[in-house]
């Protein structure tokens, strides 16, 4: 059997610096690289050139599936991996890729996508591998996908299979604050969907990504209506309701509403989907449950976090917290010391853990945790590092 094309395709736009890391991680293991440069003034196609990529223009319209249909057109291959600039492919999933696309009956290789340095959901299902047809076409100006020509195709030529990968294949680092500040990305895309919304008023997976963005921009009551709206559409995928529950969870949470946030992020969960893809929502269920004082459910909810992801510092922060509360003070040890393993900068974990020990009475490992958490703090929080400084030079610590 000969091994099955691969085509990488891309759409640019001043990428100079993130592009290298990109297209490294893919030479070895595509045929072919294509990209479409939608306006560059930097070294973005020099860069892509150089890697050898077949560079290609396109005159921007405010409609990143057009730019992407174009792309597709000028590939070769018999299947198609797109990928971002601030994307990387990670080596580990190489061989279950290679392997996958020998499959005659795959249309669809769904992979996971890891959100670099994301707190609340770091973790994505994108279709971004698949089978090159000329009925696949990517959809919707901002969030551009192939899944509704695909979900067309299928009720057509049923025989057809949409799969997924279960390890993360990669990595995306665009959604750093950094980055979406530099970028504008939350004003374009608000731009972008609202376009879109205004003829599809009732478009589920519009209504759950618009939706987030306002909660995410502070208007919190349009969001609410909005992934309300969504709810209201019939035969939703699991993938969707999932985001719609989930975005839900955190409305309602952020504004007090603890009981209806319980149970829209315990619908989340209830989705049959990837459980990398829950982490966000075991995460956020067990930091209300533990605000509502309900420890062991708060428990219980952390631990399902770090057994389906044991690299979350976070969830091993939170389940320390939660250990404190019910005075396990020797596992809530543990947790912090974890979360600072895996996160050596976690200010956050350090004081935490310096409270734990001065409760046991171990000053000097107390106040070394406490230093820690001031020097971490002094970066990403002053005004933290300054009141953690104040309380224990109050107590008669000098820091």
């Amino acid at each position: 059997m000969t091994n099955a094309m691969l085509s990488l395709c891309m759409i640019v736009k001043d990428e100079e610096e993130s592009l290298p890391q990109c297209l490294s991680s893919v030479k070895d293991v595509v045929d072919e690289m294509v990209v479409l440069d939608t306006g560059s003034t930097d070294r973005t196609i020099e860069v892509a050139q150089s890697y050898g990529a077949r560079v290609y223009q396109f005159e921007w319209c405010n409609d990143f599936a057009a730019a992407r249909n174009q792309a597709l057109k000028y590939v070769q291959g018999e299947w198609v991996l797109v990928l971002d600039a601030d994307e990387v492919l990670k080596p580990e999933v190489v061989p279950e890729i290679k392997q996958a696309i020998q499959n005659s009956s795959y249309l669809v290789i769904n992979l996971v996508r890891q959100e670099v340095g994301a707190t609340q959901s770091p973790y994505s299902l994108v279709s971004r591998l698949f089978r090159y047809h000329p009925e696949i076409r990517f959809s919707r100006p901002y969030h551009a996908m192939v899944d509704d020509t695909v979900a067309q195709m299928l009720q057509r030529e049923p025989q057809w299979q949409v799969v997924s990968l279960s390890q993360v294949a990669i990595l995306h680092y665009g959604y750093s604050d950094d980055a979406i500040a530099s970028r504008n990305k939350l004003t374009r895309a608000l731009t972008a969907m609202e376009g879109y919304l205004a003829s599809h008023p009732f478009d589920a997976y519009v209504c759950s990504k618009l939706g987030a963005l306002y909660i995410q921009n502070n208007q919190v009551d349009q969001g609410l209506e909005l992934l309300k709206r969504g709810l209201t559409g019939t035969e939703l995928e699991p993938a969707v309701l999932f985001e719609l529950h989930y975005h839900l969870g955190n409305a309602y949470t952020r504004q007090g509403e603890l009981n209806s946030g319980a149970i829209h992020y315990q619908q989340a969960i209830q989705q049959p989907i990837l459980p990398q893809l829950k982490l966000g929502a075991y995460n956020n269920l067990g930091s209300l449950l533990l605000k509502a004082g309900e420890l062991n459910h708060a428990k219980t909810a952390y631990e399902m976090a770090v057994k389906i992801d044991p690299s979350f510092a976070l969830g091993h922060n939170n389940l320390g917290m939660t250990w404190k509360a019910l005075g396990q003070m020797e596992n809530a040890i543990a947790s912090y010391q974890q979360a600072i393993q895996l996160n050596p900068e976690y200010g956050e974990a350090y004081q935490n853990l310096g409270v734990v020990w001065l409760k046991l009475g171990k000053v000097d490992q107390s106040l070394s945790a406490f230093k820690k958490a001031i020097a971490l703090h002094e970066t990403d929080n002053p005004a933290e590092a300054q009141r953690l400084r104040q309380g224990l030079q109050a107590m008669g610590f000098q820091v």
